[in-house]
């Protein structure tokens, strides 16, 4: 990048705007009008919110996921005398990731529908800060290839994964001869210390109440399993490189330590925030340098104690058992990630609709894996075959566990 372009602001377009991690997105934003400029903006179905972000943020695009909000915010537009295009359908999604305008894409549409258009970004080569897990989770090599033969610039946002890319050596090619393992810490959820006989009777509402941060329902509940923390494992074999057996998880109540990475020579190196998206945004954004992102710095003469447990403590392997998929994924035939993935979204979807039980979800994974034989995909239309392979098998796994 020359001078000339480091003056001139960045276009973005935030996939799932109206979301957690596209509000904070947009928080940042707010903060450095100078730096950036929104293109195009995506959500499903919240026209209200949407509204707001266009009159502050003025974007070229909107993307609505349903039909319907499209047409209502589209009139609220017009009533608004706003100059935004509004569309709908998932080629409008993968054309404002892809847009030649476009500096940077924000990945961060929850599940499996984020995968097409986070492989427009990757072929178009744009900086694509990925906050979309399943992108990789389920895209696996071929979301690598992509990325590759585009010359994309793969920056990610997940706080854990943030914090792994700030610890490792810069230079990628020396981290497996530098690294010794990465290790990924997870707050245990709101379950880590409850009864795991109760376990069976959470409930949805439960679930949700995430000790540390405010998050969307889906990946709250992820939380609570701990499948959260296996997908993030799957991602990190991905994105950094190393062999699943030199990935580890420990336990840290206090979300403070965000991930460490341990290198040969037995030192670790680890990154340190408030529990707050917007550093890991703020540093996706304006890596490689640093700008204010609004959340609170750390004041270490009042940081209470910071603890850490093994994954055995307090009732392993009952209370964390779908952790354990991740490795287990791993070792399997290519594919077996995209085929957990799509299984625990219906799964978790079920138990928020009070369908089966919050114990039932692990179940419904296993059972999912072991009843498939994936083939190995080879591009976008092989991986949503299986995604949608996977999602039929494991609704018909709800309807077996359903509750009376």
């Amino acid at each position: 990048m020359n001078a000339l372009d480091r003056l001139k602001p960045q276009k973005l377009t935030v996939l799932g705007s109206t979301g957690s991690i596209g509000t904070n997105t947009l928080d940042v934003v707010a903060r450095h009008p100078d730096r950036f400029q929104v293109f195009a903006l995506t959500g499903a179905s919240q026209v209200d919110l949407m509204l707001q972000q266009c009159v502050q943020f003025k974007p070229q695009v909107v993307v609505m996921a349903h039909a319907q909000a499209a047409r209502s915010l589209q009139d609220k537009v017009h009533a608004q005398g706003l100059d935004v295009q509004v569309r709908t359908g998932a080629q409008a999604l993968e054309d404002v990731a892809s847009h030649p305008e476009v500096d940077a894409v924000m990945a961060a549409i929850v599940g499996a529908a984020g995968l097409a258009p986070c492989l427009a970004a990757a072929r178009s080569g744009k900086r694509l800060l990925l906050a979309n897990k399943e992108a990789l989770v389920v895209g696996g090599e071929v979301f690598l290839s992509a990325v590759k033969r585009g010359g994309a610039t793969l920056l990610p946002i997940d706080s854990e994964h943030s914090a792994i890319f700030q610890s490792l050596p810069e230079d990628p090619h020396t981290w497996d001869s530098r690294v010794e393992k990465i290790i990924l810490t997870a707050s245990g959820g709101p379950f880590r210390t409850r009864d795991v006989k109760t376990l069976k009777d959470v409930t949805p509402e439960e679930a949700c109440a995430h000790p540390n941060w405010v998050m969307g329902r889906k990946i709250s509940v992820d939380s609570a399993t701990m499948m959260n923390k296996a997908l993030e494992v799957i991602e990190a074999r991905y994105l950094f490189g190393l062999p699943p057996e030199r990935i580890d998880v420990v336990i840290h109540p206090q979300s403070v330590i965000h991930s460490m990475v341990q290198y040969r020579d037995a030192s670790v190196v680890a990154q340190l925030g408030t529990p707050d998206m917007r550093g890991p945004i703020a540093y996706g954004l304006s890596w490689p340098e640093r700008i204010a992102s609004g959340a609170q710095a750390l004041d270490f003469h009042t940081l209470s104690a910071m603890t850490f447990e093994a994954l055995n403590d307090h009732g392993h392997p009952e209370r964390f058992a779908g952790l354990r998929l991740a490795w287990d994924a791993l070792r399997g035939p290519s594919g077996t990630t995209a085929i957990l993935n799509a299984a625990n979204e219906v799964a978790v979807a079920a138990f928020l609709d009070r369908r089966i039980r919050f114990d039932q979800i692990h179940h419904l994974n296993v059972a999912c894996i072991d009843q498939l034989q994936p083939s190995p995909p080879h591009d976008l239309m092989d991986l949503l075959a299986l995604d949608a392979q996977a999602r039929v098998t494991a609704e018909t796994l709800v309807q077996k566990f359903a509750l009376p």
